[in-house]
């Protein structure tokens, strides 16, 4: 068997976490929103906002890039690979202001990613780098929605 790529395997891997025996995706999308927490504490929001927009982008080219590397190795879509499940927790995190609203987007991307409702499951069922990436990224956006929702409800709640 050929070796791994070492670079596509650390990206796909979320540097990693990937390689966690209970539920991978859950350990690269608790990495993801560690990461956000801990750049939410140094940058102001608005470039939070803004650098979480570029690891979304960045990591979407990256990861498909990766998961293509590695699909003669692994497969269509291993578990292993998690950076799929990282940049979709970033979507709802554009939204996040605090630990609170980070910790319910990343509550309300494990739950889309998991259930896969209202075409979730159709993307996550096509072949390519991509659609490893796309289907999380749908994922992420409706938990964006629902993140939102909460969101304005709690602050007219508070007036």
């Amino acid at each position: 068997m050929k070796r791994l790529p070492i670079i596509p395997t650390m990206i796909a891997t979320g540097f990693g976490a990937g390689f966690w025996p209970w539920g991978p995706g859950t350990a690269g999308a608790v990495l993801a929103t560690s990461i956000w927490l801990v750049l939410s504490q140094f940058l102001m929001p608005t470039t939070t906002m803004l650098t979480t927009g570029v690891l979304i982008v960045v990591f979407t080219w990256l990861g498909t890039w990766a998961t293509a590397k590695l699909t003669p190795h692994w497969g269509d879509d291993p578990s292993r690979v998690v950076i799929d499940e990282m940049i979709g927790v970033w979507v709802p995190l554009l939204l996040a202001y605090n630990w609170w609203t980070a910790l319910t987007a990343l509550f309300l991307f494990r739950f889309f990613d998991i259930v896969k409702p209202l075409g979730i499951r159709s993307l996550d069922r096509r072949k390519g780098a991509f659609w490893v990436m796309a289907d999380d990224l749908l994922a992420g956006i409706y938990s964006a929605i629902v993140l939102a929702v909460i969101i304005y409800i709690s602050s007219t709640w508070a007036r």
